[in-house]
């Protein structure tokens, strides 16, 4: 009789899994695939060189030639760290983003960690630590400072939805350097201790606009994954539980990573860019007004990396249940 109550728990247990998997349901996020891009020709300030760069935006495949400033097209929900800037007159780019080829066909997204370098004699001599990002929502150009980067990314799209994970594939890249290095610009080069690593970053929260057109938002998922060492080749259909509610009890909670956020930017109603101010943690049963999801091939903020650090990402979307 032990043996058939036991058999039966097992049957039921393995029917139970069964079931659930059966229900779990794939939701690709558009153009996740990365198989589709906008390939823009940019030509930069004769008093630096005057060549023609180009530069990749996740969107409808097509070319476009020109120094205008860019917005997401064909409804595309990504943006990229990939920009034109414009600063004192002279026009540059940046691109740490990049259309790659899969082995087997077919194609991805390479972000990578470089110094981008500019000078001209007289006016400016500037170096900056870029980290090869993409991410939901779209960039303000041109960018016009070193210090307007991060007040340019308007970070997040509308969402009301509860997943259940995150899913893609990946393969990472890491320098292995024991410290980081900080480039603002104009500061002189810091180090920073730890290694660099690639990361994921997913946000979802409930957000409100007051009528100065503030936004302040509570903190509904979270999400955080980083990449401390190489992989060997890709791997496929990772895929990472969102933590729903106040997380700070839970084991694997990262206060640094983790935590309440005060220095992203968002655009309000009335078409400015202005902070969102996290105020707390919203029920673990509240939906969401916004997603947010970010690439990354470092770590640790603004200007702060490894060179070399690289982060490769395909067939992004959310997982239902």
């Amino acid at each position: 009789m032990k043996w058939i109550l036991r058999s039966l728990g097992a049957w039921m247990l393995a029917g139970f899994y069964l079931t659930a998997a059966a229900q779990e349901k794939f939701v690709p996020l558009k153009y996740g695939d990365m198989e589709q891009w906008v390939v823009r020709t940019i030509h930069e300030s004769g008093i630096i060189g005057g060549e023609d760069k180009t530069l990749y935006e996740i969107g409808p495949n097509q070319s476009i030639t020109g120094n205008d400033p860019y917005t997401n097209l064909g409804g595309s929900p990504w943006g990229t760290s990939n920009v034109m800037a414009k600063v004192m007159g002279v026009v540059k780019t940046n691109n740490t983003v990049y259309r790659d080829q899969r082995p087997g066909g077919g194609h991805c997204v390479r972000m990578e960690t470089h110094i981008e370098k500019v000078k001209v004699l007289g006016m400016m001599n500037i170096s900056v630590l870029a980290a090869g990002s993409i991410f939901l929502g779209d960039m303000k150009e041109p960018i016009t400072g070193t210090k307007e980067g991060v007040q340019a990314m308007n970070w997040g799209i509308p969402y009301h939805e509860r997943p259940y994970a995150l899913r893609y594939d990946y393969r990472v890249h890491c320098s292995g350097e024991p410290s980081r290095i900080r480039l603002t610009g104009f500061s002189k080069r810091g180090v920073v201790s730890g290694s660099d690593k690639a990361v994921t970053v997913l946000l979802l929260q409930k957000r409100s606009e007051d009528a100065q057109g503030q936004i302040t938002a509570r903190r509904v998922g979270t999400l955080v994954v980083t990449y401390s060492q190489s992989t060997d080749g890709w791997v496929n259909e990772a895929t990472y539980p969102i933590l729903y509610g106040d997380i700070t009890s839970h084991p694997d909670y990262n206060e640094e990573l983790m935590g309440l956020r005060k220095e992203d930017y968002a655009r309000n109603s009335k078409g400015e860019m202005v902070p969102v101010v996290e105020t707390g943690w919203a029920r673990a049963d509240e939906v969401p007004t916004h997603l947010l999801l970010q690439f990354s091939s470092s770590h640790g903020g603004a200007y702060v990396g490894t060179p070399g650090n690289t982060f490769w990402v395909d067939n992004v979307g959310l997982v239902t249940r």
